[in-house]
């Protein structure tokens, strides 16, 4: 998946230390990132490329996490114009671009990137924020408000009936391939809950021996998504939700669609239930 970069170390762990020359510069706008082409890999430029364009990168920077003894930065407003070799492009590259371990780099990036921009001043009265010292953290002086990175807890359910599954395709939506039944946990109820009440509404059907399987963060969607496989509980006729669904079907585990990659926890999911593991 795309959080597993071994043998590469990645370490989250908030820090006010400055960058130095051979630091990375993330830097996004809306939903581009600007990196570097090399042969059929990606990577990022260093405050060292940059300096010479941007003089005030140094001060104008927040640390985001490091990656093995590289530390990543979040860096604003910068002159990207004349810069040979760089290219922005869209941040749906990262489910794919290699090498993986800078792929999770820029979109782990992106969406602190996101919460930034979008709590610079308090959603409770207004002002401006600060970023607190010790603790990734912005903090409103006029009311004492403090906000922490969104992460949105969802649920990837595999339902299960002895040796088929249940897939879906969304609705309205850009991806178009097959994917499990999902949904986010909403306020007041467990994830368990959140199974039950997910396939209920979107596939009508009832489940039990709910188990977990793995977790994810997904940071395309500032999400923790949380695996889950279950068994059909009584009748299997599909009443599909249209606003959310495009269609629903039983596949016998011999016959699931190919899985082309293994970035997400639903691709590894369905691999694991078509070979058997599950």
């Amino acid at each position: 998946m795309i959080q597993d970069i071994a043998p590469h170390q990645y370490n989250n762990a908030y820090q006010t230390v400055p960058p130095d020359k051979d630091s990375i510069a993330l830097y996004y706008e809306k939903n581009v990132c600007l990196m570097k082409r090399n042969g059929s890999g990606m990577s990022f430029p260093t405050f060292a490329e940059l300096e010479r364009l941007n003089e005030d990168i140094y001060e104008d920077s927040t640390y985001l996490f490091s990656i093995d003894e590289k530390r990543f930065y979040l860096v604003n407003e910068i002159n990207i114009e004349p810069l040979s070799g760089c290219t922005l492009e869209n941040t749906e590259v990262f489910r794919t671009a290699e090498p993986r371990y800078l792929a999770f780099a820029g979109i782990t990036g992106y969406q602190l990137f996101n919460w930034y921009a979008g709590h610079k001043y308090c959603g409770k009265c207004g002002h401006l924020t600060r970023k607190d010292e010790k603790l990734r953290m912005l903090y409103c002086d006029n009311c004492g408000s403090m906000e922490f990175p969104k992460i949105c807890p969802a649920t990837i359910i595999g339902v299960t009936d002895g040796s088929r599954i249940l897939l879906s395709k969304y609705a309205g939506r850009t991806y178009k391939k097959y994917a499990l039944i999902a949904g986010y946990t909403e306020i007041g109820e467990t994830v368990e809950e959140t199974v039950r009440r997910e396939v209920m509404e979107e596939v009508g059907l009832k489940v039990k021996n709910i188990r977990y399987y793995k977790s994810q963060p997904w940071s395309f969607s500032d999400t923790l998504l949380i695996g889950f496989f279950c068994d059909l509980d009584g009748e299997d006729k599909i009443t599909l939700d249209e606003e959310e669904l495009a269609l629903a079907e039983w596949f016998e585990r011999e016959n699931l669609p190919e899985v082309t990659s293994g970035e997400s926890l639903t691709n590894e999911m369905i691999m694991k239930f078509k070979n058997g593991e599950v």
